[in-house]
């Protein structure tokens, strides 16, 4: 049985219209989404704005109620997380895009970090504040900094506050939700890193959010693209990334620049057929809802909705 596991998935969020605000339509935020994620394993949800991977993460923490499908972590079935118990939401931490906004600026970093010890275990002030001190020197940060307030940090260590929150009930599950786009490129690798590190130290296995396929790939075992709330592709980092079989994996996997000034060459002519495979042949990849075709197998781990040919 998988660690999480992730069954026909669907958000849907109303329209509201009229006079008396009537439900009108629906917006299908996630349409059927099928995955399953290994303990110890990173699974990257990949996408452009609006396909429905930050839709479908906090579904799975329980910020956006499902509207079908089921959810099962650990054997247990927490399709709609407010009703089960509180050791499950304990095990289950997000860390979100943007350590602007995400930390409150009025708190400091002793009252940021110590939120969730307190929601969760019952510790005197002396025992919270060496937890809290403990929690800032593994993400790398110094211990007297416990007084001061967000706004006296870098964005990488905002970020590294934000961490030290999400590790501080010792959960066994964090959604990273977009973790480093908001961040300096030259922070980005920082930061990345020592989530690595810490995922070996403490044991932790990762959703991973992002719309950036070079941090995807730096960081995940397996991968799911998804458009318009579906899945298109999904498959091992080396499938993706080495064979990737949908129009838009492609042209995701073509964006990627290129540091290596001996395979540029390579990449434009790759970039070349792309776009001449997309303007070719998008609609026998895309219908007016989004997509035409379920997935199938290419491979035991590789699935992809494809046309079928003749």
């Amino acid at each position: 049985m998988a660690f999480l596991n992730v069954e026909d998935l669907k958000v849907h969020f109303p329209i509201k219209g009229g006079l008396f605000g009537r439900t009108v339509g629906y917006v299908k935020a996630v349409d059927g989404v099928n995955f399953s994620l290994e303990k110890g394993k990173t699974y990257g949800l990949v996408g452009e704005s609006g396909s429905g991977k930050s839709t479908t993460g906090r579904a799975i923490i329980g910020l956006n109620q499902i509207t079908t499908g089921k959810i099962t972590f650990e054997d247990k079935e927490i399709s709609n997380i407010r009703r089960t118990k509180s050791e499950v939401r304990k095990d289950i931490q997000m860390i979100f895009q943007d350590p602007y906004s995400s930390l409150n600026p009025k708190k400091r970093v002793l009252d940021i970090v110590a939120e969730p010890l307190r929601n969760f275990e019952g510790l005197s002030r002396k025992e919270e504040k060496r937890r809290v001190q403990d929690l800032l020197e593994l993400v790398g940060l110094s211990p007297e900094s416990i007084l001061k307030y967000p706004h006296e940090f870098s964005g990488g260590q905002r970020q590294r506050i934000g961490i030290a929150r999400a590790v501080a009930l010792k959960p066994k599950l964090i959604i990273a939700d977009e973790p480093v786009s908001a961040l300096d490129v030259s922070v980005q690798a920082q930061v990345l890193n020592f989530m690595k590190e810490i995922q070996k130290e403490l044991d932790l296995t990762y959703l991973f959010i992002g719309h950036d396929l070079g941090v995807i790939k730096h960081m995940c075992d397996n991968i799911g693209i998804m458009y318009k709330g579906r899945f298109v592709e999904e498959g091992t980092s080396d499938e993706i990334f080495e064979n990737p079989q949908h129009i838009y994996t492609k042209r995701l996997v073509a964006a990627i620049p290129e540091i290596d000034p001996t395979k540029r060459d390579e990449l434009k002519r790759f970039r070349e057929e792309v776009n001449a495979e997309y303007e070719q042949a998008y609609n026998d990849y895309f219908d007016n809802d989004g997509l035409a075709y379920q997935l199938k197998r290419v491979t035991e781990t590789h699935l992809v909705a494809l046309p079928e040919k003749g």
